[in-house]
């Protein structure tokens, strides 16, 4: 790093992750791009996300570089002894901002009471899929907490494709990670810290309020579709065959997207019909199916462009419909050209292709470039001989018995 250019935020915090799929490697990746050193330390061949689709046609993993972008990585013989004990070196080596681990594997052989023997200010996060250990994963814990049976329509549960409770609970181990090191640079104290994906979860059914729902309303969530829950938001169809999300959510998108459909008259209409002030949020939910015949002429005599533009002409807030082919030939916040978030970034053993850096915009600091995912292995001699002192006789012999 050029000496005139700010350090960035996380700059020499050292963390060990060992992980697999989403959260923890999420959380290792975005604690790596505000700037702290992740070594990510996998068996040798890789672990058990390594070669999880998407990959290439040459068997490259385009998921695994996606969530270790910005890291170093270890490689080594993990069921080996050696190779264990190499682990906890490098989670007890020396250093101020170091002695973090971070891990959904919660392997026995490593252990925080172990470990902090070695080093009483160890910060170790654990993510656990269960509270008692047990397995789960987000799709189960999704299906668990009643979602797919509030989504879609009909009687037959709707899963869906996006893992929120993994991108919940990564974020949350990130948050740990930098809530312990806070801790420890007040009290000189290490800490365990521990959460599950389930927790996660069944937490944020409690934050919006869908617990409460249930317990004081006696009310089981109905499924509305494409309808938005409390409010005014449905999608409709173009006139050139596109479908758009619209979205009234407070009064002034309300009365905007009235005058935007040029519907006043047949609006008013509904509100005497229901004795319904629609206004409110709560009267345009009841009165979401009426709504609905009513603008639904409108966005079927316009094309998706016409639309665009009233929409945005009104400041009413809006999306069209697209696949990620679509999004990324169309969309400017995803092209590097137009949103510093993201850069052209030469993967390698992959190619070039747009990859995004961190969302967070300091405004002391420059934004850091995205950095590419590391090739499995890549840092294991360099990490070995930086933090651990093991000179060349000690890593060829390590090469020799198969432990590198």
């Amino acid at each position: 790093m050029d000496s005139s250019t700010p350090a960035p935020v996380l700059d020499g915090l050292r963390i060990v992750e060992l992980s697999a799929f989403v959260a923890v490697p999420l959380a290792g990746m975005t604690l790596a791009q505000l700037g702290a050193d992740v070594i990510r330390v996998d068996p040798i061949g890789g672990g058990l996300d390594y070669r999880r689709r998407p990959i290439t046609d040459s068997g490259a993993g385009l998921y695994w570089a996606g969530l270790n972008k910005g890291k170093r990585s270890v490689t080594l013989d993990l069921r080996s002894e050696q190779g264990r004990s190499i682990v906890r070196d490098l989670v007890t080596a020396p250093g101020k901002d170091a002695g973090v681990l971070i891990t959904n594997l919660s392997p026995r052989w490593i252990s925080y009471e172990e470990l902090r023997r070695d080093r009483p200010d160890l910060i170790m996060v654990v993510l656990k899929g269960n509270p008692d250990g047990s397995i789960a994963v987000d799709y189960t814990v999704n299906a668990a907490a009643g979602f797919p049976a509030i989504t879609g329509v009909g009687d037959d549960p709707v899963n869906h494709v996006l893992p929120a409770w993994d991108l919940v609970a990564g974020g949350m181990v990130a948050t740990a990670v930098l809530s312990a090191e806070r801790r420890r640079y007040r009290t000189g104290e290490g800490s365990l810290v521990e959460l599950s994906l389930a927790d996660v979860a069944f937490a944020t059914l409690g934050h919006l309020g869908q617990v409460a729902e249930v317990v004081i309303n006696d009310e089981d969530r109905a499924r509305y579709g494409n309808y938005l829950f409390g409010s005014f938001g449905k999608d409709f169809a173009t006139s050139d065959g596109e479908r758009v999300m619209i979205i009234a959510l407070t009064p002034r998108h309300w009365s905007s997207l009235v005058e935007a459909t040029g519907t006043a008259t047949a609006i008013a209409r509904i509100e005497s019909d229901l004795g319904l002030v629609l206004a409110d949020e709560g009267a345009r939910f009841a009165a979401r199916e009426r709504i609905t015949e009513v603008m639904e002429g409108w966005f079927a005599r316009h094309t998706l462009e016409e639309v665009g533009r009233a929409m945005d002409r009104h400041r009413i807030c809006w999306g069209p419909y697209r696949t990620v082919r679509q999004l990324l030939e169309a969309d400017p916040r995803v092209q590097p050209e137009l949103n510093p978030m993201w850069a052209h970034v030469n993967q390698p053993g992959i190619g070039t292709y747009p990859v995004p850096g961190t969302p967070l915009a300091f405004s002391a600091l420059p934004r850091r470039a995205p950095r590419p995912a590391p090739l499995l292995g890549a840092d294991t001699e360099p990490v070995l001989a930086e933090l651990l002192g093991l000179g060349t006789t000690r890593l060829e012999r390590l090469r020799q018995l198969g432990v590198l």
